[in-house]
């Protein structure tokens, strides 16, 4: 086999994703053969216009890479890791993969934690998954403490990981269920955020790479979805000093009944946030 020039290898494998039902099939392509030839994307892209090409045992494994990914194994357990605000984060199989629209969610901590009057606010992170949370926000409020919780092996593996590779020294990770996280802290934190399993058990994730992929664990929470959400609510009060907030990611069309929920534990002033696609994705409260 001769060699094939990089754009027809890419053009190809486009075609093949775009057949599989990929929406950014041509994204996902460039982003496979760049990570399997240890370059960026636009060196590949440079590359593919200087005509350069690949040679057939580089093709061949191309092509293994693209029918891993036509089968819906997410782009992200393919190349191991996921990219999140300005950190590059290790995932794989038994973890949630970190989505943009919960770059929302770590903003509007992140400007709570900034807002503290404390020289050293405190965040909690209840159900940390591959820690992208509690890392960004112990990296980007560096003057910040962030204590992250997880109860499941499998997560806690890749966020210690993680946690390892990030080295924010103002970011403590526990293994622990988030009802009993952190007893030590009780009545400190200004922050405490979560982004907890919310679909409801019935329900059936529309994406294969969610419905197949994703651990069951970080997906489903009971019979309505909120249970965890329950959960993280109670616990946050312990967790919060007054004046602290909770924020909470959940479906588009849980956010009504999650501002009752907070209101009847006594939280005050639930409010909603849009994510970029002005969806309703985060609810806010203040402690009493």
């Amino acid at each position: 086999m001769c060699p094939r020039e990089i754009a027809v290898s890419v053009a190809d494998a486009t075609d093949t994703l775009t057949a599989a039902g990929i929406a950014d099939a041509r994204v996902d392509a460039e982003l496979l053969l760049a990570h399997m030839l240890g370059v960026g994307r636009g060196e590949l892209q440079a590359a593919a216009l200087r005509g350069d090409t690949l040679d057939e045992a580089s093709d061949t494994r191309f092509r293994d890479l693209v029918a891993r990914r036509a089968s819906r194994e997410p782009l992200q357990h393919i190349t191991g890791t996921a990219p999140f605000r300005h950190l590059e984060l290790r995932v794989g199989p038994g973890v949630f993969v970190p989505r943009p629209e919960t770059e929302t969610l770590v903003q509007i901590a992140l400007d709570a934690l900034l807002a503290a009057a404390s020289p050293s606010p405190i965040a909690v992170d209840l159900g940390t998954g591959s820690g992208a949370i509690a890392l960004a926000l112990a990296t980007e409020a560096p003057h910040s403490r962030v204590f992250a919780a997880e109860n499941a092996v499998d997560a806690f593996v890749w966020a210690k990981e993680n946690f390892a590779d990030v080295g924010a020294e103002n970011a403590t990770l526990a293994f622990i269920d988030l009802a009993r996280a952190f007893p030590d802290l009780d009545g400190t934190a200004s922050v405490v955020v979560s982004n907890p399993p919310y679909v409801p058990d019935a329900a059936v994730p529309r994406d294969p790479e969610v419905r197949w992929f994703d651990p069951p664990t970080a997906l489903y929470g009971g019979a309505d979805g909120l249970d965890i959400v329950r959960q993280v609510s109670a616990t946050a009060l312990r967790l919060a000093h007054p004046g602290g907030i909770v924020a909470i990611e959940h479906g588009e069309s849980q956010g009504a009944e999650i501002r009752e929920l907070l209101s009847a534990d006594g939280w005050r002033a639930p409010a909603t946030h849009t994510d970029l696609t002005r969806r309703d994705r985060v609810t806010t409260a203040l402690h009493p």
